[in-house]
């Protein structure tokens, strides 16, 4: 299932996008290595619970954009996000992000608090949590030359990688799999991945905004896999800690992607969290 089925014009480049339902609206923030296919067995449900869902894949990821003169990390995607809302006529929206869609939701919520009604992070970086051992690696080891790495090695990579997401490897493997690596089935593919999304992997977008956690004022639900291998357990409560209005979940035998390994938890816990009144 393809969420991202429509495309709009955003301060001059081109997102993918979905906007379905009616009532409140909710936006939902993928992270990496995604797109927006990673909220396929959450946003139908709450959309049928009588809400407006939209969903995007964010500039240089899935089908938007894949700009040379853009800047694509969390800070320019925070910037976009605001102008994005305006031309869908959204003034106030709850956000469920995941991985650094929850650095956006986050910076975004901080800089214009007005206009979020609540706040979702799910297996988010935050502080000096990224990037992942295995991503710096990979950092050190394929920066500079991805433009020649044949299309088997970066699949064998980026696969080896997505098993790391959950903790039953089953789950990403055939159509699943396919779909996550589809993005990157060709050389703009490959160029695009690290020059968008790896080469933004940097902690100071997170870092910067430690100290400002605690003026949130929205309600903030944290949900996290307990056996999350790039976020461990100790950022949410962090997190938690930090953030005055929020309330932790860890969901046992789940990974980084919980949305793949426990999509029902997902679901039930972005409907209460809907049904909490805002501020």
């Amino acid at each position: 299932m393809t969420l991202a089925t429509d495309s709009l014009i955003v301060d001059g480049v081109r997102l993918a996008y979905r906007d379905r339902g009616r009532g409140e609206p909710v936006i939902f923030i993928h992270g990496t290595p995604s797109h927006s296919y990673e909220w396929r067995d959450v946003v139908p449900h709450v959309e049928a619970a009588g809400f407006r869902t939209v969903t995007y894949d964010l500039l240089g990821y899935g089908r938007s954009e894949r700009p040379v003169d853009r800047d694509t990390s969390v800070a320019g995607q925070t910037d976009l996000l605001e102008h994005f809302l305006d031309a869908l006529g959204i003034e106030q929206v709850t956000i469920i992000a995941h991985d650094i869609g929850g650095a956006i939701g986050l910076r975004f919520s901080l800089s214009r608090p007005d206009r979020v009604r609540r706040l979702m992070l799910i297996d988010t970086v935050s502080y000096d949590s990224w990037p992942s051992s295995s991503w710096q690696k990979i950092i050190d080891e394929n920066l500079d030359d991805c433009t020649s790495m044949p299309q088997d090695a970066f699949n064998a990579l980026l696969t080896r990688q997505l098993k790391m997401t959950v903790t039953d490897h089953t789950l990403m493997d055939g159509d699943v799999l396919q779909a996550y690596l589809a993005p990157h089935q060709s050389t703009l593919g490959r160029v695009s991945f690290f020059e968008h999304q790896v080469r933004h992997y940097d902690s100071k977008f997170t870092r910067e905004i430690s100290d400002e956690l605690p003026r949130l004022t929205m309600p903030v639900r944290i949900l996290w896999g307990e056996e999350d291998q790039w976020q461990p357990v100790r950022y949410a409560k962090r997190l938690s800690d930090a953030i005055p209005n929020a309330r932790l979940a860890v969901v046992p035998e789940a990974g980084h992607f919980l949305m793949e390994d426990a999509p029902e938890r997902v679901v039930h816990e972005v409907l209460d969290l809907l049904r909490t009144p805002p501020r």
